[in-house]
């Protein structure tokens, strides 16, 4: 409500969402991809689309289809969607995006009555012509009549501020619904529909409801699309609201108490690798994730009696083992494995050693089986080389965690015939939980940027099965139903004795658990790297015509401390902002600059002036992880700017809103990003979602902790109770006496 001649004023809408993109798969009509990705969304965001595109070299993608879900039907099923959902058709009136200001009222004049309508701006429009912008103008229908607002060239940020009159007649209902619609003008053909706003729920003689005035499309079988989707709504308390259940964790491993017990028994098991994440990354930031990693395996071990059972179950135990070789183990998994996978990506050899799998070719099965067998130890003995030779590479937490877990399972299985499941222990999570997985789907693990074509999976589901049964130490070789891998073995029991060898070695480091400096995890130290790698970099310095050949080729670092770059990786002298100084870190319109892909980072210098460096990624996923780390480490700068320009200034104005204003003219985003097991610590979110488990098992927690609860009461009653020595009459030592006790 405005206290101004206009009654009605309908605000703008939360900030547009983040977006992700998977790979190509390449020349297939029932792709697969098994991506996965967390995205940090604004409370109030309306829907979450998913779009299908056929990728071509030459010209635009096309749109095959897409699924669009509302958050309402997201929240409707808590414990998440998992379903095949047909494509429907991408109709351009319903593609629209971005919001309107307006405000409505009636006025009594002498001789008439005058509906008022204020059309004052719109924002984020869809670009509908090809300079990535769009010629907008607004129209206005009610009661049959039609006004529509001047047209605003070159922009998605059209600002008319236009009062539009519709004369009411005698007798006319001032409860008529009234439609705004915005256009994109076009000289030539047709105008493009860029969104409306319809009456249902307001009218110009009504009260407004009060909410966000949202662009909507006009109301108007592709196959079918499977989705796993999960919605869940937190809101981030200051760091000293966690302190308290932070304390409660780090007491569970240095005390005998039971709260990550209980917390294993309250999580559900689809909850479980979220929570194991969580949990590693706490105890990473308080420098005690080898003890905690410490605390659960024992608790796995000392409960398992069938040694061919043990880590083989989704426990607490063995997801945060999995999890915790993820966040801390990453680079070294790239530096043993990315160069033999991007060979091996690159080579495209045929192999095959399933008699019923082999193509038609020129050559026997025979000599197909043979050749493909030479392949297949190559790639393997080059991938079991580069895995024995690694030692040093480890990370020492992992290497610290393998010591503690092997004296554990050593200690608890002492028979002769279990000497080998010391190993195994080790193995069956470096071996089957981190390298094979890595090795058969190498894009889920950033060691390629696109899924493997159908030839070259066949080679790494082959290669993976193979390292798969070297970690298990060729215990269950020719047990199974796949007799065709049989040339393989002899491989594969050779290998064995070197990986016991360098398990030896992995495990043979001088600190005891808990002892290793603080400093020494990288991700929790605030001059350690989180980021790092080749951009293309411009300053926003004078205003002429910018070319393309105006970004300069720099190496860019990220820490939490600072961002820097210089022309090269090994370069000593390097350009640097502090992190703090940050102010805004936003994509930026295509137009712009007539390229894809680029970022604006806005810093505050010393004197106070902002400044804008504009940086271009090589894809869109690059941009994502980009905009992702940074907006993570200034998500707690006080300086952060509410709005920014995403177009540049031309010509003495923006490219984006036609406006000389330097207060910005788009929301910014800097608390949106995306989620990964590879992003910086965020303790306060990570205790958030440990406190969300605890609050939905809840009464399930007061039944367990009751329990706990009355059986260590009527312990310590039966303890307390004596007989007074020589009479019939009994002490109690927890109370004064009676019959009964509160305790």
């Amino acid at each position: 409500e405005l206290s101004g001649p206009f009654e009605k004023s309908f605000p703008l809408t939360p900030p547009l969402l983040p977006f992700h993109r998977t790979a190509t798969v390449w020349k297939n009509l029932n792709p697969f991809w098994g991506e996965e990705y967390t995205l940090h969304l604004p409370m109030g965001f309306h829907n979450l689309s998913f779009y299908v595109l056929d990728e071509d070299t030459i010209g635009h993608d096309d749109v095959i289809g897409k699924v669009s879900l509302s958050k309402e039907f997201i929240s409707s099923h808590p414990r998440g969607i998992d379903r095949w959902i047909h494509l429907s058709r991408v109709d351009p009136n319903e593609e629209v995006q971005g919001e309107i200001a307006l405000e409505l009222r009636v006025v009594e004049e002498a001789h008439r009555r005058v509906l008022c309508c204020r059309i004052v701006e719109a924002r984020d429009l869809a670009p509908r012509d090809s300079s990535g912008t769009s010629d907008p103008f607004a129209r206005v229908l009610w009661n049959g009549q039609v006004l529509e607002t001047a047209i605003i060239k070159k922009t998605r940020f059209p600002h008319w501020d236009e009062l539009l009159e519709f004369v009411l007649e005698d007798g006319a209902a001032v409860e008529t619904p009234l439609v705004v619609e915005v256009w994109d003008w076009d000289m030539v053909g047709k105008n493009d529909f860029l969104g409306r706003v319809s009456g249902q729920g307001w009218s110009a003689g009504g009260r407004s409801r009060q909410g966000p005035c949202r662009l909507l499309g006009q109301p108007s079988l592709l196959g079918a699309l499977r989705l796993r989707v999960r919605l869940t709504e937190d809101r981030i308390l200051p760091s000293r609201y966690y302190q308290p259940l932070i304390d409660l964790l780090v007491e569970s491993i240095l005390c005998p108490v039971t709260s990550l017990t209980l917390l294993e028994d309250v999580c559900s098991v689809e909850s479980r690798q979220d929570v194991a994440t969580k949990l590693v990354k706490i105890f990473l930031g308080q420098g005690l994730v080898v003890p905690f990693l410490d605390y659960l395996n024992l608790r796995e071990v000392s409960r398992t009696t069938d040694p061919n059972t043990l880590f083989r179950s989704n426990s607490l135990a063995s997801k945060s083992m999995e999890q915790f070789m993820k966040v801390v183990g990453m680079p070294y998994l790239h530096e043993v494995l990315k160069s033999i996978i991007n060979r091996i990506f690159d080579e495209k050899k045929y192999v095959e050693l399933d008699p019923c799998k082999i193509e038609p070719s020129s050559l026997s099965e025979a000599q197909i089986r043979e050749s493909s067998l030479g392949v297949l130890e190559g790639y393997l003995g080059d991938i079991v080389e580069s895995i024995v030779s690694s030692t040093e590479k480890c990370p020492p937490f992992m290497r610290m965690a393998f010591k503690q877990l092997h004296k554990r399972v050593k200690d608890h299985f002492v028979e002769v015939e279990n000497q080998d499941i010391r190993y195994i222990a080790i193995s069956g999570f470096l071996f089957l939980r981190f390298f094979a997985p890595a090795i058969l789907t190498p894009k889920l693990f950033h060691l390629h940027d696109q899924h493997a074509d159908p030839q070259t999976s066949r080679t790494l589901l082959l290669l993976a099965k193979a390292v798969q049964s070297i970690g298990n130490l060729g215990l269950q070789l020719g047990q199974g139903k796949e007799a065709w891998m049989q040339p393989l073995f002899p491989f594969i029991l050779s290998s064995i004795g070197r990986v016991k060898e360098f398990l030896d070695k992995l495990i043979d480091v001088d600190s005891e658990a808990g002892e290793l400096p603080r400093s020494a995890l990288l991700e929790g130290a605030p001059s350690a790297t989180i980021k790092e790698g080749y951009l293309q970099k411009r300053k926003a310095e004078g205003l002429h015509l910018v070319s393309r050949f105006t970004f300069k080729k720099r190496y860019f670092w990220l820490s939490n401390e600072s961002f820097s770059y210089s022309k090269s990786p090994e370069s000593q002298v390097r350009t640097s902002v502090p992190v703090q100084r940050i102010c805004a870190v936003e994509r930026v319109d295509e137009n712009a600059f007539q390229q894809a892909h680029v970022m604006q980072i806005t810093t505050r210098d010393n004197g106070g002036q902002l400044c804008t460096m504009y940086i271009q990624c090589k894809n869109l996923n690059e941009l994502n992880q980009w905009l992702s780390a940074i907006r993570k480490v200034t998500i707690s700068n006080e300086c952060m700017l509410p709005f920014c320009h995403p177009g540049v200034f031309r010509g003495n104005r923006w490219t984006c809103c036609l406006q000389t204003d330097l207060r910005g003219c788009s929301r910014t985003h800097s608390t949106v990003t995306l989620g990964d097991w590879s992003d910086p610590l965020d303790p306060d979110t990570e205790a958030q979602m440990v406190y969300r488990q605890l609050l939905l098992g809840r009464e399930k927690l007061r039944s367990v902790a009751g329990d706990a609860a009355r059986e260590e009461s009527l312990r310590v009653c039966a303890d307390a109770v004596s007989p007074r020595a020589g009479s019939g009459v009994w002490n109690y030592g927890c109370c004064s006496g009676g019959v009964t006790c509160a305790a």
